[in-house]
């Protein structure tokens, strides 16, 4: 049976060599490192260690970066009233594109009457002027945007909200899990207040994530409460290997990043030219600064479901550019934010790559587009 091909890495990436290798010595540690024993203090050393890894790799503190279970659990951590920096807050409102992460879209801990959606162009960018009016209509906001769109892949202009939310008296946050490892990304140098990242993104465990925050931001209210873990911010025994595994995943990445950016976002553009065989091909978000790994696409006809199924049976993982809920595929919100209509968000197929994707993926996967193509674009 020919090996498969994986064209699925925003939704998760392959383990690391380094983040196994350093995640098989952490599970031979007894300690816990609340501990102060010899046996704690080394597990509290692994720990560390992948703090300033973390850290250094976006311009942060290491005291200033939280470990959670997970993205979505740090941006619930980051989406708190309250909060305050050095050039604005306490924030009383929530402002988040209309393109956000579930995670985000919900709100975190602000009331549904206090979160507003900031409008986007039709390639996915946020519509900073809408942003302007909105942050202009009331008291201080956080306000929070994705550094790269997870289906489009589409670049957001970071530090020019930046600079408009801190002119407002408000604070930026930024998830930035799929941007991370894929882009060069320093919250100090694009103005962010607080950042989210996840470890299973960038070739670490599922299970890990983090927030980072910028020096002197305040007010961060701990979801869970308990122990005193995190500096009080996190309560619960860390997951040592894991974080471990996310430290060597961020070591490996960055070291790797420009080479890697440079090879993948090469085969990604032999991609879409494949793609692009078939009359009427749309690539989403391709006028827009995009991910170098990422390529959504529909043409017409295309049912994104079947299209899905006929890739796994050729041996080749994509993904639908549509969420999914309790089984049901429903039209992608990013796109219907970007003002595409029902039947065209339902038929967009995500393929994004990265450091292991090589030629004979490419080859493969074209050589299966053109395969399913006459009988999948009906209609």
């Amino acid at each position: 049976m020919p090996i498969r091909v994986y064209l699925d890495w925003n939704a998760t990436t392959p383990l690391r060599p380094e983040a196994r290798a350093a995640m098989v010595a952490a599970y031979d540690l007894v300690g816990n490192p609340s501990s102060v024993h010899a046996e704690g203090r080394e597990a509290r050393r692994l720990l560390e260690a992948a703090r300033a890894a973390l850290a250094g790799a976006v311009g942060g503190l290491p005291r200033n970066v939280v470990f959670t279970s997970s993205g979505t659990e740090a941006n619930a951590l980051a989406l708190s009233p309250g909060l305050k920096g050095p050039s604005g807050g306490p924030v009383a409102r929530l402002l988040v594109s209309a393109v956000e992460h579930a995670s985000v879209l919900a709100g975190g801990r602000f009331s549904a009457d206090a979160v507003s959606q900031i409008r986007v162009t039709r390639s996915g960018a946020v519509d900073l002027d809408h942003l302007k009016a909105l942050l202009g209509s009331g008291p201080p906001a956080l306000v929070s945007i994705m550094a790269a769109n997870n289906e489009t892949g589409a670049l957001q202009p970071i530090a020019e909200a930046a600079r408009i939310a801190h002119e407002a008296g408000g604070l930026l946050h930024v998830d930035a899990i799929q941007a991370f490892g894929k882009m060069p990304f320093d919250i100090k140098e694009v103005g962010v207040d607080l950042a989210t990242l996840s470890a299973h993104k960038i070739g670490g465990p599922k299970g890990i994530g983090a927030l980072v925050a910028a020096e002197g931001v305040t007010g961060l209210e701990p979801v869970l409460r308990g122990g005193g873990q995190e500096l009080g911010r996190r309560a619960g025994t860390e997951n040592v290997a894991g974080i471990a595994g996310f430290g060597a995943a961020v070591s490996a990445a960055v070291q790797a990043l420009a080479e890697d950016a440079e090879r993948v976002r090469s085969l990604r553009n032999r991609l879409e030219n494949g793609l692009r065989a078939v009359p009427g091909t749309t690539i989403f978000s391709q006028e827009a600064g995009r991910l170098p790994n990422t390529t959504l696409f529909t043409a017409p006809g295309l049912k994104a479901e079947t299209a899905v199924i006929g890739f796994d049976l050729e041996g080749i993982a994509v993904s639908s550019g549509s969420a999914c809920s309790s089984g049901k595929v429903q039209p992608s919100h990013v796109l219907s934010a970007m003002g595409f209509d029902p039947k065209t968000a339902q038929g967009a197929v995500r393929l994004s790559l990265g450091w292991s994707t090589q030629e004979a993926d490419i080859n493969r996967t074209l050589e299966a587009w053109r395969k399913l193509g006459n009988n999948l674009l009906k209609g």
